[in-house]
């Protein structure tokens, strides 16, 4: 299947293609997106947000809730489980610059969940279509829902909640083929996203296990889904979206960026994140991010040891460079 990276529309927007970069708390923040739009997706969605935080108007959500012109398209995802304070929190949001307002219904974390919150709406879809009715009601914007597979293991309850969405008002429906008791372990059962896209008329898309453009184009041809959502897979590799794009474009992989490439978005990503957070906090949160830029490529086991304990952006620019000497020592650069 060639071309399968394509214009899509969801509700009333125009989405330059069908690939989402996926919701995740604590990396999918603005130094991330922006680089992954640099990279070519089509859709942002942003960390989630909690509704309540947002109408008690919490100071650290509007770090959550900054965003810059050139995300667009850019997806709020909000969490919560109480309808009013759900429609509250919209209605507050209304004039922020965000196309659409994601609902978390796939959450796994034992406190989400615990609080009836994330998937733990995937056991009420009466409570999860009043939600979406509530929002929908007052939103200036399109409602889309992200779920999972099911509550429990052996339970597929996907289409099933994702009818009950687009009966609510729900524009778009995002499916991670894992069930909550699965978290993001084993394998994806991509057979639940052809159910839900066979159960609804509102564009479908596909999440969990893709990880190159074979995978995307698999997705699509195995499911029907209408597009693709990375997530895990674009942790410290912003260029899966390229390589997809590409890869629809031509049927070619393109390979793992040379280490002098992957250096210089590492630290241009340190970089904004300090900028964005300051340098104390954006240098702490960037250990994980350079652990995960680095994995994959030989003889950076050192560098990630040493990164841990890294604290300034100089420090780490610094084992950058010992990084590199280290590749042309060894010759390993082309």
């Amino acid at each position: 299947m060639s071309g399968f990276i394509h214009e899509m529309k969801i509700g009333d927007v125009s989405i330059p293609n069908n690939l989402a970069l996926g919701p995740m708390a604590g990396v999918t923040d603005l130094p991330f997106r922006l680089l992954c739009k640099e990279m070519g997706v089509g859709l942002l969605v942003s960390e989630m947000v909690s509704a309540k935080a947002v109408i008690y108007r919490n100071r650290n959500t509007e770090e959550l809730l900054e965003t810059r012109p050139e995300e667009s398209p850019i997806s709020l995802q909000l969490f919560g489980s109480d309808p009013e304070a759900m429609s509250q929190a919209v209605s507050m949001l209304n004039d922020r610059p965000f196309e659409f307002y994601d609902i978390n219904m796939g959450c796994p974390v034992p406190k989400v969940v615990n609080n009836g919150e994330g998937s733990a709406l995937m056991k009420d879809p009466l409570l999860a279509g009043r939600i979406i009715e509530a929002m929908a009601k007052v939103s200036t914007k399109p409602i889309t829902v992200k779920i999972r597979a099911g509550f429990h293991d052996g339970e597929r309850t996907a289409a099933e909640l994702a009818h009950v969405a687009e009966e609510s008002g729900a524009a778009m429906v995002a499916v991670h083929a894992r069930t909550r008791d699965q978290f993001y372990s084993g394998k994806a059962d991509w057979s639940v996203i052809r159910e839900v896209k066979e159960s609804v008329k509102i564009p479908v898309i596909g999440n969990g296990d893709i990880t190159c453009g074979a995978d995307a184009e698999r997705m699509i041809e195995e499911t029907g889904c209408d597009g693709i959502m990375v997530a895990r897979a674009a942790r410290g590799n912003p260029w899966i979206f390229r390589e997809i794009i590409e890869y629809s474009r031509t049927g070619e992989d393109i390979s793992k960026p040379p280490i002098p490439e992957m250096a210089e978005m590492m630290l241009r990503h340190a970089k904004s994140i300090c900028e964005t957070k300051g340098e104390t906090v954006g240098i702490h949160e960037m250990r994980k991010h350079a652990a995960w830029y680095t994995g994959g490529y030989k003889h950076a086991s050192h560098f990630r040891g040493k990164v841990n304990h890294c604290e300034s952006y100089e420090e780490l620019e610094g084992l950058v460079r010992e990084l590199l000497k280290t590749y042309v020592a060894r010759d390993l650069e082309p």
